[in-house]
């Protein structure tokens, strides 16, 4: 997944989000904060959960700058994008034809392929499906 983060006043910051490259305590840490499993969190990044987003964005930041508090990130939401690239969309449409799921699931990710982001490795996906 592509997150962007594009403060008015800062640099634009792009970071590549992996979830198997995230450590144990960066888990944690999200589970914690927004009191969910992960899978249930990156789920909830994915439709937009304001607190998932944030909690990403944070754990994402503080591998730049360890010192980075929770509550010292705030941002405007048209401020954040998280785009999922096109092997993920593409994997994750392909996992939920297989067990027969939600069309208009599929229907929508697919509707956004051809704006999504080319990938730069394996597509993997943030969520089990």
């Amino acid at each position: 997944m592509k997150v962007t983060y594009r403060p008015e006043d800062g640099e634009e910051q792009v970071f590549d989000y992996n979830p198997n490259k995230l450590m144990s305590a960066e888990r944690e840490a999200l589970e914690k904060r927004t009191g969910r499993s992960f899978n249930e969190f990156a789920m909830g990044v994915l439709k937009g959960n304001a607190l998932c987003r944030r909690a990403l964005l944070h754990v994402l930041m503080k591998r730049q700058h360890p010192t980075l508090s929770f509550d010292d990130v705030d941002f405007c939401w048209d401020e954040l994008t998280v785009e999922m690239t096109k092997g993920e969309i593409s994997l994750a449409v392909e996992r939920l034809r297989e067990k027969k799921g939600d069309e208009d699931l599929i229907e929508g990710m697919l509707s956004g392929y051809d704006e999504a982001p080319d990938d730069e490795g394996k597509a993997r996906l943030p969520f089990a499906v």
